[in-house]
């Protein structure tokens, strides 16, 4: 099978079918490997890839990289499957399509620090193409891919789109900051106005502020559960 082809700046890097591209990608970038590394593993029934890195802002600016590469997807699924397949995304992470949860978007970086600019940072995608453990319809809120219309979309090609798509909104975003990237996001956000439960706390999710900070209303309350609380263990 050829190797997938990446847009310039942009390196590919396989992995064994068992591995996980995230463990790798958050190995290689402690190792220093360069900005713009996707490893990847492309797989009949799943696609997982990780993209690398290095931001130049403190980590609190840098966490807009995991909506940003939940636009690429929703851009490069939708230039692939049929105008209507519905993409959606979570603040969390989660990726819907036609409502169900298809995929999940994760985050990692060199420090917690909310100031400080990391030396790298991660960002993971992990789609579900085929349905293996159930039969389709037994579990309504999960799906995959090929059950949702997209039987075309070849995973490999897939990941190609997301790369050139995501490189697109990082060089949007170097170029005029978050602002076209919040008003793309909200347009896709999943829950907006409804009751959510996140990081130990209940309310309505009113949206996101200008770094893409959940804003949610619990009474006379407002929280701010700011995106860095998302990142995984580094």
């Amino acid at each position: 099978m050829a190797q997938p082809t990446f847009p310039p700046l942009m390196q590919g890097q396989a992995v064994t079918a068992g591995a996980d591209p995230f463990d790798r990608a958050r190995a290689l970038a402690a190792l220093g490997c360069d900005a713009g590394t996707v490893v990847h593993n492309v797989q009949a029934d799943r696609l997982r890839a990780a993209l690398v890195v290095a931001p130049e802002v403190p980590l609190a600016d840098a966490m807009a990289m995991m909506p940003l590469c939940g636009v690429g997807f929703q851009n490069a699924l939708g230039a692939l499957a049929p105008p209507e397949v519905a993409v959606h995304l979570g603040w969390d992470g989660t990726i819907r399509v036609n409502g169900a949860r298809c995929g999940t978007l994760r985050v990692a970086a060199a420090t917690d620090a909310p100031d400080a600019v990391p030396d790298w940072l991660v960002v993971g995608l992990d789609v579900a193409i085929l349905q293996t453990a159930q039969a389709p319809g037994a579990t309504p809120d999960v799906t995959a891919l090929h059950d949702e219309g997209c039987a075309e979309v070849d995973p490999q090609t897939l990941l190609e789109a997301w790369a050139r798509h995501t490189l697109n909104w990082i060089n949007r975003w170097d170029g005029a900051g978050n602002a076209p990237l919040h008003g793309e996001w909200m347009g896709l956000a999943h829950g907006v106005g409804e009751a959510v439960e996140q990081g130990g706390l209940t309310g309505t999710f009113l949206g996101v502020d200008e770094r893409f900070g959940m804003l949610l209303r619990d009474g006379d309350q407002t929280h701010l559960l700011p995106l860095t609380t998302l990142l995984g263990d580094r």
